[in-house]
This record gives C-alpha cells, structure tokens and sequence, in this order.
C-alpha cells in the first residue's frame, strides 16, 4: 500500500526539483524545501501538513482527521485515509493544500 501510494504522490511532485523524500512514520515523507510536505503511511493512508490556518478547512474535506500519534493531536497536520485519496486528482488536491502551506515557509539550508 504505502509502495503504491508513494509512487502515485511520486508522479504528481516529480517535475518539481525542490522536493525530497526521506524515510519516516514507517513509510516514506515527500519535502519541499527540506521541510514536511506530506507522507504516506502503513494502511494506505497519508499525512498532509497544512499549518494552522487551513486545518479547519482541510479536517472538513472528506476522509481527513487529525494527526494523532502520540494521543494528542499535531497541530497543522492531517491525516487522509486512503478512501480520501481514490483518485490522482484527490491526491493532488491534497499536495496543492499542503504546498501552499510548506511552500511558503523559507526553504532550509543544507548541511
């Protein structure tokens, strides 16, 4: 799941030299700019960050629920499950909310 999940995500970023992968959360995080742009998860599901400002809206689309690892939930982060991300155009939709968070954040400077 999280293989073909990733590769779809994969295929929406990839003409974009600013992003990244790195492994994480037991499946693999996509970065744009070095910070957290979205990740795939066991199960087929994926998390978004959408900062503050859009998590309202983003937790009222459908499939989407709040980023809970640890039993409290992660502030400007969402989880989509993987009835939320049927389709490339849901995928995008999603990637589209994130980025326009993440993209506006300075990029980080390599090391």
């Amino acid at each position: 799941m999280t293989t073909v999940l990733a590769e779809r995500v994969r295929a929406l970023i990839a003409d974009d030299p600013n992003t990244g992968e790195i492994r994480m959360f037991g499946g693999i995080c996509f970065t744009l700019n070095g910070h957290m742009l979205c990740g795939t998860m066991k199960g087929g599901d994926a998390m978004f960050r959408v900062g503050s400002a859009q998590e309202a809206d983003a937790l009222s689309r459908p499939g989407a629920r709040p980023m809970d690892f640890t039993g409290r939930p992660m502030r400007g982060f969402v989880i989509v499950s993987q009835a939320g991300l049927a389709d490339d155009r849901a995928i995008g939709e999603w990637i589209a909310i994130a980025t326009r968070f993440v993209g506006a954040l300075p990029p980080k400077s390599k090391k």
